[in-house]
């Protein structure tokens, strides 16, 4: 089967080649779920574009094989097709089994809950947690090792703390992939009780500030978010982290 995932990038975000805090937070959460697993590995990919699989592509983001190896490569090569595809119908874990006999990914308790892609290729066994959060973007995380042993619990919490660790990168990707300026204290102040259900004249009153204020605030950041109007401007800024 042909192959149309991307080779490392020089930038792309290993353990050794931190370029952001944020950056920093997702290696720091990655490796404690890592050792929360008893893997050996873990490697983070964002799956990009939308529509049908064939015109999506899957990219990393985080790894931390090491230095010159090709683990997280591998990964992409052989299933990256199937994660992509996997997205479509189902959020459950993906576990494949590693080439030596005793290279195996048990979970006797969850089995019938995941989803086992064809083994015995890759020098690991492993599991994919796929994230699917919409417009914030999709991804997976992939824990590996020589043997895992994931119970119910181990492997519902993982997931958890997966989607959660990976959300706040994508809103932080997205935010600073967005050529527009950054949204000031006040706009966002604005947005946020715009977004908690208060009427323009509410949010005068509480700051301080006057009706016609208020709407030049919540003007510009719907302009500074590229949306169409003000309903639009709040989920966007949800969505991208500067309001809840």
């Amino acid at each position: 089967m042909a192959q149309r995932h991307e080779r490392f990038e020089p930038d792309t975000l290993a353990a050794h080649k931190v370029r952001s805090r944020k950056g920093a937070d997702l290696i720091q959460q990655m490796t404690a779920l890592q050792r929360q697993l008893n893997a050996r590995n873990f490697a983070v990919y964002r799956v990009t574009g939308s529509g049908i699989s064939a015109k999506r592509a899957i990219k990393l983001l985080a790894d931390n094989f090491p230095t010159g190896g090709t683990g997280a490569q591998e990964v992409l090569d052989l299933y990256g097709d199937a994660m992509v595809e996997h997205l479509d119908v189902s959020i459950l874990p993906l576990l494949w089994n590693g080439r030596e006999e005793s290279s195996t990914s048990e979970t006797v308790d969850f089995d019938t809950f995941v989803t086992r892609l064809r083994g015995r290729t890759l020098p690991f066994a492993g599991i994919a947690f796929p994230v699917r959060l919409g417009a914030s973007g999709n991804g997976f995380a992939v824990f590996t090792s020589a043997y895992l042993d994931l119970t119910s619990e181990t492997i519902l919490e993982t997931h958890m703390q997966v989607t959660g660790a990976l959300a706040r990168q994508l809103q932080y990707e997205e935010r600073r992939g967005q050529p527009a300026e950054m949204l000031s204290e006040r706009e966002i102040a604005c947005l946020q009780m715009a977004g908690d259900g208060h009427t323009s004249e509410e949010i005068a009153e509480k700051l301080a500030l006057s009706v016609h204020t208020v709407n030049a605030y919540l003007g510009t950041a719907t302009t500074k978010l590229d949306s169409v109007n003000r309903i639009q401007a709040i989920a966007k800024a949800i969505r991208l982290g500067y309001i809840n």
